[in-house]
């Protein structure tokens, strides 16, 4: 009986420790961005985009709250009317800033 009492401090745990609870980590929220472009939201896409130093489809996502498909097609429209200029074309990942007239 003295050992059996024994065993358990002497290794620090036993029947008597609790288990190690796992965290189930930490669960973003799913975000709830427009997928149909409406009148207020595009002409806040065409005053605030061509603004903005740095513009790519990550960034209108995050600031505009639209879809990945609205930042394409907004994006495409943007630069076919000559107010955002390409840097980098890349398949997946298009990187764009605005116009400045001293540069061009």
């Amino acid at each position: 009986m003295a050992k059996a009492a024994k065993a358990p401090t002497s290794s620090g745990g036993g029947k008597a420790a609790k288990k190690k609870k796992w965290s189930k980590g930490k669960v973003k929220d799913k975000a709830q961005h427009a997928v149909v472009l409406d009148k207020p939201t595009f002409d806040r896409i065409m005053k605030e985009v061509p603004t903005f130093r740095f513009i790519s489809q990550s960034i209108l996502i995050e600031r505009l709250k639209i879809n990945g498909s609205l930042a394409r097609v907004a994006i495409r429209h943007l630069e076919r009317d000559g107010q955002i200029k390409p840097i980098v074309h890349h398949s997946s990942q298009l990187i764009y800033t605005r116009v400045t007239t001293a540069s061009d």
